[in-house]
């Protein structure tokens, strides 16, 4: 009991200081609306299924988040930019909302329970807020910059993350995404390298596996071909855990087309893995 009151004791206080605590909330009330229509569309017996130009499934579900998620932005947030996945760039500012309506569509067009909508936003070049909602697993992650990393039910039933203290690769745990990715992108045999140095490989697979360095489970993840809605809401929280994200070659950016995450002390190592030819 006392470690709950503490809890939620420190989430109620850092609402309270840190300067995106309205852009959070905003965050979770259009997370919770997405969640009540992904859960709605999953498994649907009628739920329409298309393939993109760039041969990825989308389904009606994606959509409809998506435009649920512009809409709410119409409205609270009119001078903010908008980045998704399904309706490309809209507005100019210093802020933009990157909005990934379901990531895991593969998954979710299967009726594999790991897919999330990831909401995230961007102040002058640097992501701020990024939240994770998985309702099908009944997981939801967030953090804000210098207000730390969170999961559970709600803002105010939530316990703090912190990545692991693991400082050996043969003591780590990897998890990765997609084998035929690593192939496509000319790193295979870095990749196969890596994963014989760790303790233990798990393909936990897209935005989890980052979300487990972040709780400290896993020690590392990684995937080397992401799109900057993939990838932005992830980086606030595994940094506000305590952890380092880069892409496959060092940089930070969010169109660098891939995402390693670390605890931190196990990062450099890693690059220099995945970077040997």
């Amino acid at each position: 009991m006392t470690a709950l009151i503490e809890a939620t004791q420190d989430a109620i206080a850092w609402l309270i200081v840190t300067g995106y605590s309205d852009d959070l909330r905003l965050a979770h009330v259009m997370a919770d609306a997405a969640d009540d229509l992904t859960m709605r569309r999953f498994k649907a017996v009628d739920l329409k299924v298309e393939t993109k130009p760039d041969l990825t499934p989308v389904s009606d579900a994606d959509r409809a988040v998506e435009e649920a998620i512009r809409g709410t932005l119409r409205r609270a947030r009119p001078r903010d930019a908008v980045v998704g996945e399904e309706f490309g760039k809209t507005g100019y500012g210093a802020r933009s909302w990157i909005i990934d309506p379901i990531d895991g569509t593969k998954n979710y067009v299967r009726g594999v329970p790991v897919w999330a909508t990831l909401i995230a936003l961007m102040d002058h070049a640097e992501v701020v807020v990024g939240l994770v909602s998985a309702p099908a697993i009944g997981r939801r992650w967030w953090a804000a910059r210098d207000g730390g990393a969170w999961t559970g039910k709600s803002l105010t039933k939530a316990s703090r993350m912190r990545v692991s203290s693991v400082g050996k690769l043969e003591d780590a745990s990897f998890s990765y995404s997609d084998i035929e990715e690593w192939e496509k992108a000319g790193r295979l045999e870095p990749f196969l390298d890596l994963g014989r140095g760790c303790w233990r490989t798990r393909a936990y697979g897209d935005f989890w596996s980052h979300m487990m360095v972040a709780e400290g489970s896993v020690d590392l993840s990684a995937e080397p071909d992401l799109s900057p809605w993939d990838i932005a809401a992830l980086t606030v929280i595994v940094e506000e855990a305590g952890g380092r994200w880069t892409g496959l070659d060092g940089g930070k950016g969010l169109e660098s087309g891939g995402l390693v995450c670390t605890n931190g002390v196990l990062h450099d190592e890693v690059l220099s893995r995945l970077s040997a030819r």
